[in-house]
């Protein structure tokens, strides 16, 4: 595996200004797939966070219930069946390494696949892919947490990497494989209900949330729980009921047909 310079110093800007991000031209692939290097202490947490990732030499197998040899310290908050992968795009982590200072290699952000030439953040929710042996299915945008925060030597991060919009998409794994980089990114098929990780994670309008919903429904595509939870909030505010099924909703924890709830 190769070195990394993290966790950073307590010295990162404290507000960054829009991030200007240059994606490389042509179809998606991987530029590194990331796996645990070493246990972070985050002390104010009293936990071993598994963040500390780093480029594998080799194939990585895409697991349902998450990546072979990954490490999740805080179980309340990671992983589970719609948090068993996250993607990060190397040009908009790169974009804040500029606008940083300092280096953030491939993994910094405690991503397990690295992107090139695919922003992840405009993947559309049950957007599908095809990666090496793999099959995945976007669920969730990443939101920031204490551990983020810890190892960006910044407790303020979370509101920098939240005002930027650039939150990275977990996936689900729908046919176990193994990934290595240089694997392309196929896109088996992209919903037309619109709704991207982007949007999830600066806040749905009403046309949205109704939008997804409705798809999910139609489809009989199961949603993570706090989106669920996220898209009755807005609708509730603009008036309008919304009676979800509970069959299509879920933590993705648990037992019960590889979904739980």
């Amino acid at each position: 595996m190769s070195t990394a310079p993290g966790p950073l110093p307590e010295t990162a800007p404290r507000r960054l200004n829009p991030l200007e991000v240059a994606f490389e031209p042509g179809g998606g692939r991987l530029g590194a797939v990331c796996t645990v290097a070493q246990l972070f202490e985050v002390r104010e947490r009293s936990l071993m966070s598994g963040i500390d990732k780093r480029p594998a030499d080799g194939p990585v197998t895409l697991l349902t219930h998450g990546v072979l040899g990954d490490v999740q310290g805080d179980r309340e908050h990671h992983g589970g069946i719609f948090k068993a992968v996250y993607a990060y795009s190397r040009e908009v982590r790169e974009a804040y390494a500029s606008a940083l200072g300092h280096e953030l290699p491939d993994g910094f952000f405690g991503e397990n696949l690295a992107t090139v030439g695919q922003d992840t953040d405009h993947t559309v929710i049950g957007e599908r892919w095809r990666i090496g042996g793999a099959e995945l299915e976007a669920t969730c945008p990443r939101n920031p947490c204490g551990t983020f925060a810890a190892w960006m030597g910044d407790r303020r991060w979370g509101r920098a990497f939240t005002d930027q919009g650039r939150a990275g998409a977990y996936f689900r794994v729908l046919v176990e494989g193994e990934v290595r980089a240089g694997d392309a990114i196929e896109v088996l098929e992209r919903p037309d209900h619109g709704v991207t990780i982007a949007d999830a994670f600066r806040g749905l309008d009403a046309a949205q949330a109704r939008a997804l919903l409705d798809w999910a429904e139609a489809s009989g595509t199961v949603l993570y729980e706090t989106l669920v939870g996220a898209a009755q909030k807005t609708l509730a505010r603009a008036g309008e009921r919304e009676d979800f099924p509970e069959r299509l909703r879920s933590t993705g924890r648990g037992l019960g047909l590889g979904l739980g709830l």
